[in-house]
């Protein structure tokens, strides 16, 4: 492939990923939407978290079972408790680290 070739391919992918993001953002720009839309894409995030976090702290990988004493578990309910009653990010990082780093020394 030459530099042409190179250029033409960069920019086919700027464009596929550019576009899909840039245009409805363009059309719902000056568009009012819906409340219930609103409240529905407000848990998104939520949804999508509880997704990526539910197999790894309530599965066995190797059995694919459920597991509610893993160590990853035990350690995000105090976890979670100090994140809801603080609202610090730094502070509910370092206190998981903490505590996965100390169950991992006595578990």
């Amino acid at each position: 492939m030459n530099f042409s070739d190179y250029l033409f391919l960069f920019a086919g992918m700027g464009a596929v990923t550019y576009f899909p993001r840039a245009l409805p953002l363009l059309y719902l720009a000056h568009k009012k939407l819906p409340q219930g839309l609103i409240d529905w894409l407000g848990l998104i995030p939520v949804a999508v978290l509880s997704a990526l976090l539910a197999p790894s702290l309530f599965t066995d990988a190797t059995e694919r079972s459920l597991s509610f004493g893993k160590t990853e578990l035990l350690v995000a309910i105090p976890t979670l408790i100090f994140a809801l009653k603080t609202r610090s990010l730094g502070g509910t990082v370092l206190l998981g680290m903490l505590l996965y780093w100390l169950a991992g020394i006595f578990i």
